[in-house]
This record gives structure tokens, sequence and C-alpha cells, in this order.
């Protein structure tokens, strides 16, 4: 009997270096570029890989690699730079990922460059579904000798002028679920290629900081909402306990300068603030007719109470004459 002893053998010098400079490029982008886009890269070819390469050249820096190597780079990195955060970065390495470097550009940028770049794919048997799919009620354009595929899948179906029509929509893919070989055969009959491959942004690495990609959707004007309701609960609060505040200070000179206007508007002294509410208050009529605009509210809402007195009164007067119609005598 032979023996055969399998002796694992060390790396050579050549691949040690290679891994060397991965880990130096891994290490100076994460310190010195820290806006990344960590992209999942599920199903997606090469040739599109190629065509983000270069359509990103010269403004941003994509960067893939086994995730073993990764993590061994990170650590490194984390040892040296133990500020740059790539120990959070290190923890979030899962799946067939990789990294976008924004090295001249903005994150939204790249986002927008990988929209441009997807794949459409037809639906392989065994393969999990990342949409729901239906195909459409009506003509198929295949041949009644072709019903066998769609009995397999019991879809209700009828003959109409030489081809199969759809009776009713049917979902034959669902989100989740592995396409079955008799959907993957129809789905290629009927030519629908239902999957759509691209880059999918899954997190983003920024100032040390590792967060979801929905962060990047959140736009300037829910950022000002935000703050505003933050700076009138701050204003409220300071108004309850009696503490100004920066927030507060317009809410509590307008109340006192309500409280002054009231004290005065009997009183025979008046300044220059509070000359329009006493002249509204001597004579508000006068006031609506000088003032159209300011009126203007008011006016609707007598105009709108005098219609409703007049609905009133019309109701009240064919109630009247409903009663005197009424009112007889059975022996007249």
């Amino acid at each position: 009997l032979v023996w055969k002893l399998s002796v694992s053998k060390m790396p050579n010098a050549e691949k040690l270096a290679k891994k060397e400079k991965y880990f130096n490029k891994l290490i100076d982008l994460c310190v010195n570029s820290p806006n990344a886009l960590m992209v999942g890269v599920d199903y997606v070819a090469s040739k599109q890989m190629q065509d983000i390469r270069m359509e990103l050249r010269g403004r941003a820096e994509v960067l893939m690699g086994k995730n073993t190597m990764i993590r061994k780079g990170l650590q490194i990195g984390h040892e040296k730079h133990p500020e740059a955060g790539m120990d959070k970065l290190r923890a979030a390495i899962n799946g067939n990922m990789g990294f976008i470097f924004a090295t001249n550009c903005t994150l939204d940028d790249i986002r927008e460059t990988l929209k441009k770049f997807t794949r459409d794919s037809a639906a392989k048997a065994g393969q999990v579904s990342v949409v729901d799919w239906f195909i459409p009620a009506g003509p198929t354009g295949m041949d009644p000798s072709q019903t066998s595929f769609f009995q397999a899948l019991n879809i209700g179906t009828k003959i109409v002028k030489g081809q199969i029509e759809l009776i009713s929509d049917f979902k034959i893919l669902s989100q989740g679920e592995k396409v079955s070989a008799s959907g993957a055969v129809l789905l290629g009959k009927l030519g629908v290629r239902p999957f759509e491959y691209k880059m999918e942004v899954q997190q983003v690495f920024q100032d040390a900081c590792v967060f979801s990609a929905a962060v990047l959707d959140i736009s300037d004007d829910v950022l000002i909402g935000k703050f505003l309701a933050g700076v009138a609960n701050m204003a409220a609060f300071s108004r309850e306990i009696g503490i100004p505040t920066e927030a507060g200070l317009p809410h509590m000179f307008g109340n006192a300068f309500r409280n002054v206007a009231a004290l005065i508007a009997d009183a025979d002294f008046t300044f220059k603030e509070v000359e329009e509410v006493k002249k509204f208050l001597a004579d508000p009529d006068a006031y609506a007719a000088a003032n159209p605009v300011a009126a203007a509210p008011a006016a609707g809402g007598g105009g709108g109470g005098a219609a409703a007195a007049k609905e009133e009164q019309k109701k009240a007067v064919v109630e009247e004459e409903e009663e005197a119609d009424v009112e007889f005598d059975l022996f007249d």
C-alpha cells in the first residue's frame, strides 16, 4: 500500500504581496475616503460590474473581495486606526457584497449610476423569486396544442380564434418562494423575464458609522419638518414650566402684548403698536370697510351665518304652512 500525505503548502511571496496590497488599499479607503456604499451583488453579471466601474472611474472606487479577506483587512485596519470605525464595518460584512467608496462625488451620484445598469433575467426552476408576478387575463399567443403547460398549474383557459386565452389573472410567482419547474417553462414560453438584477445598496459607511441605506432617502423637507416640530415641542414645554427659552420668547411677547392691549382697550392711553387694535374696538364696521382684506374672513363667516338664518327661517315658514293645511274639521 502506498500512502500519500497531503502537505499544505504555504502561500508563495506573490500571493502574500497581493493580499498585502489589497489590505493596504482597503484600509486607505476606509481612513481617507470614509464615505462608502455597501452593495449586494447577487446575480449581477460581470458585464454589469465592468460597465459600473467604467462609469464611476475617477469619481468612485469599486472594491470587491472575499469576505474572509475583507474581515482580515478590516481587523488589521482597526488595530492601526481604532477611531476609523472599521470594527463596525467588519461586523456588517455578510453575504455576497462589496464596497463603492465615493472619492470625488456624493453617495447620491453613485446611487443614480447604479440605477442605470440593470439586467432582466428569466425565471429558473428552484430559484427564489424576488417579486410577485401575475400572468394577465387575455390572449397568450400560444396555440391550443400547448394547453398542457397551463393544466399543470391549474390555470383556467379557453380557446379563442385559434389561440389560448386566460380566463383571469393568475399569480405564478410569489416573493420569497421558489420558482416551480412548470412555472419557469411557462414563463419562458410566454417570453416573460420577470426578474431585474442590479447592485442593491444595503448599508452605508460614513464617518466611522454604519447605518441603513433608507436614511439616504430622507429629504431636506423631512429634516426641516422634524426640526420645526422639535422646536414647537420645546417652546410648549418651556411655556408650561415657566422657563424662558429662545423658542418660547415669541409666544411670551405675543401673550404679553395681548394682555397689554386688553388692559388699555378702555383706558385713555395708547401707543403705536396698539392703535390698530383700538381702532377696531372703537368702530368694527368702519375698520372692516377700510381694511377689506382683513375683514374678508369675518364677512365670509357673517355671510354664512346669514344664509343659515335665512334657511332656518324658510324651514319654519314651510312647517307653519304644513300645520295650517293639516288643521281641518271632519264635520265641515
